[in-house]
């Protein structure tokens, strides 16, 4: 990839994404697209969905190892880099009920979604990809379980959009049901549980929340990002767990002939890990009471948030219009029905669950 011979186009390539990329980041600035709590990332695959439509016929051919490098190395860089923004004190902070509630909708989610895809006769890397995009962060979890599953790129792509569809719409929905008072059975900190467990997005949870509760007073906003956090953490146990599940035996060909399937172990996990336990450190040895106070932090975040945004828009840049058509209604119909697992099964375990686990 990076050849003496090969190196200028894939450059080029990287450079192409980064640019998307940047152009990414002044969009997601504009008041009107922060108001809907869309992140770079979400805007840098629609960017390049946009390009792949219109475009992408005219890229060279030989700029393509540079946005495959993007969707590969970049993205796990990214995934390793996003630790920084967790700790182990979070999961103390909130304790018992959130991490058992995480938990359960965390497994749960992702069977649900195995099993509705084969009953609806989907695409086995499509329902799984769409399953683990909703169970645990979206975009983001997506992305992190490219690497595993080593599906195409516009799969890849489809189920970053269902899970931003819905969770887009329970970031409004949430704050209307808890003004309204269909929510008050949970009481503040059941619902600051249930955001955080149910919503796809921890730009969609921080949404949520602050809708609901704009200056913290009733530790809403702060609980329910910290819930979302540690469904966060369990991306890595996950994928590692999904790195030995698809070491299964699979079509060789045609021909029916079968092999074993070498069992992909997702290192990049480990890394992950390993920074959230450095990030906790750092915060114990430095006596800050967030994250945010540790020196570059921010900076980091900054830079790891430009990668993922960078991944995102090379995947988008692999899908067009007939790929959607190709996958047709169903991956949207499986994440409606996750979706109704979330919000109806999610309300009805935090409902009954959290209060005896307190």
């Amino acid at each position: 990839m990076f050849d003496k011979g090969n190196r200028a186009n894939t450059l080029h390539g990287i450079l192409l994404i980064a640019l998307f990329s940047f152009a990414a980041f002044y969009i997601a600035e504009i008041p009107f697209v922060k108001s809907l709590s869309f992140s770079p990332l979400i805007v840098g695959i629609i960017l390049g969905m946009l390009y792949a439509n219109s475009l992408r016929n005219k890229l060279p051919e030989t700029w393509v190892p540079g946005i495959k490098f993007c969707t590969k190395q970049v993205l796990r860089t990214g995934i390793v880099l996003y630790g920084f923004r967790l700790t182990l004190t979070q999961v103390a902070a909130v304790g018992l009920p959130a991490v058992v509630l995480d938990t359960i909708i965390v497994g749960g989610t992702i069977f649900l979604g195995i099993w509705l895809g084969r009953a609806l006769k989907m695409d086995r890397d499509t329902s799984l990809m769409t399953a683990t995009g909703s169970a645990i962060c979206g975009a983001a979890a997506v992305l992190g379980a490219e690497p595993v599953v080593k599906c195409e790129g516009h799969k890849t792509a489809i189920a970053v959009s269902t899970v931003v569809i819905f969770g887009t719409i329970s970031m409004f929905l949430y704050p209307i049901l808890y003004r309204a008072g269909l929510l008050d059975a949970l009481g503040d900190t059941g619902v600051a549980i249930y955001t955080g467990s149910t919503l796809h997005e921890v730009a969609h949870v921080a949404g949520a929340g602050n809708a609901m509760d704009p200056t913290d007073t009733l530790g809403i906003a702060g609980t329910a990002t910290i819930t979302k956090m540690i469904r966060v953490m369990m991306l890595a146990p996950v994928l590692v767990i999904m790195g030995f599940a698809l070491a299964g035996r699979k079509p060789k060909n045609a021909g029916g002939k079968t092999e074993k399937r070498k069992i992909t172990i997702p290192w990049f996990a480990f890394g992950f890990i390993g920074i959230i336990c450095l990030n906790s450190l750092l915060q114990y040895l430095l006596g800050v009471e967030s994250v945010k106070d540790i020196p570059l932090n921010g900076t980091i975040e900054y830079i790891d948030t430009f990668m993922l945004t960078m991944a995102m828009t090379a995947l988008g840049t692999d899908t067009n219009i007939e790929k959607f058509k190709q996958a047709g209604a169903k991956p949207f119909v499986l994440a409606f029905l996750l979706y109704i697992w979330l919000a109806g099964g999610g309300y009805l375990l935090t409902k009954y669950l959290v209060p005896a686990l307190v």
